[in-house]
């Protein structure tokens, strides 16, 4: 990557990932101003502009378990809106957008309609990189209408858009796509100027978009990872990520076993080989460097085994939030997301 002198940076975007409850927002995340929250819920909520910021509120939280939101803010002033029923927020170098869309008996259509006035959107704007994407899909295992998968279903329509704005975004970025508690789909994502974006893959790892046939009609549009230059240094944004090797899964009902190795992927696409095969200047990271840490976690027997893991893993003062919730397939048990920055 040709990376632009340190004097002409832009200024940075950050965030924060807080267990939080209605009354209290941790000191430490109120730096700078808000360009959007995605907060996971006991409920679902239609997206908002609350407090004059772009606020996505999904249901990934369930029983006693405590809500998180993910706080993302930057120095330079933001301007926020609406867009039919999206919200967004810009500050002339990043682009905060959140849309729901409500169930649906078959995604395909409705899907690829979502993302292509998202897509169109961002490209008016000209936010022209894509860095960030969450696609947080309820039922993301279970058959829709027509006894179709319901993930295999969205990534049709997701497919098909990016397939007719190719021209205008052809590379695809950093995403997860992870089940909810509540029917339909939530999609948020962040953009950038041009000009500052690297897009990796994993070598231990078939890109997800060349998957064959039988994981589905189209392949998942995503990249591994997404590496931002920022004012001083760059962030790496992690995709979902979980124990994968090829295009197959590994270690199918052992949960130690597909934690550890997710860990390992995660390690290897963030370290300085990796990166360096795409020309990102640095030391590169190792796992341990991961902060701002989702795991998401199939079966709730299963959430002390993987916490124990993550527990000799990261460090004790990196954020790190648990969610019960499915995974896009049905033999993959645990997946886990992040940023190094």
């Amino acid at each position: 990557m040709s990376h632009q002198n340190s004097g002409d940076r832009v200024q940075g975007l950050r965030s924060d990932l807080v267990r939080c409850t209605e009354s209290r927002e941790p000191a430490r995340a109120a730096r700078g101003n808000i360009l959007g929250r995605i907060k996971f819920a006991g409920t679902p909520a239609a997206p908002a502009l609350v407090g004059s910021a772009p606020r996505l509120t999904t249901h990934m939280v369930g029983g006693n378990d405590v809500p998180a939101e993910e706080i993302w803010r930057t120095d330079l002033p933001v301007r926020a809106g609406t867009d039919g029923p999206a919200v967004f927020a810009e500050d002339g170098e990043h682009l905060f957008y959140a849309v729901r869309l409500e169930p649906q008996s078959v995604y395909r259509d409705r899907v690829r309609e979502l993302y292509e006035n998202a897509l169109r959107f961002t490209w008016e704007r000209g936010y022209t990189d894509l860095v960030r994407m969450w696609n947080l899909i309820g039922g993301i295992t279970s058959p829709n209408a027509d006894g179709v998968e319901i993930y295999r279903d969205f990534c049709v329509g997701r497919s098909e858009a990016f397939a007719a704005w190719s021209e205008h975004f052809p590379q695809l970025p950093a995403a997860t796509g992870i089940g909810t508690l509540s029917p339909g789909v939530d999609l948020c994502f962040i953009a950038a100027k041009p000009g500052r974006t690297v897009h990796l893959e994993n070598p231990r790892q078939t890109p997800a978009y060349e998957y064959p046939s039988r994981y589905g009609p189209k392949s998942p549009s995503f990249a591994r990872a997404t590496f931002l230059d920022g004012q001083e240094t760059g962030s790496l944004f992690v995709s979902g990520t979980a124990s994968i090797l090829g295009e197959d899964t590994a270690h199918v009902d052992d949960v130690a076993r597909q934690t550890v190795e997710t860990l390992r992927n995660i390690d290897v696409l963030v370290g300085s080989d990796n990166l360096g095969r795409y020309g990102v200047n640095g030391g590169g990271y190792g796992v341990r460097d991961l902060d701002q840490i989702k795991v998401y976690v199939r079966d709730r027997e299963h959430v002390p085994v993987v916490r124990d893991i993550c527990t000799l893993v990261f460090p004790a003062h990196v954020e790190i939030a648990y969610f019960n919730v499915d995974v896009c397939r049905a033999d993959l048990l645990v997946e886990i997301e992040g940023v190094c920055r």
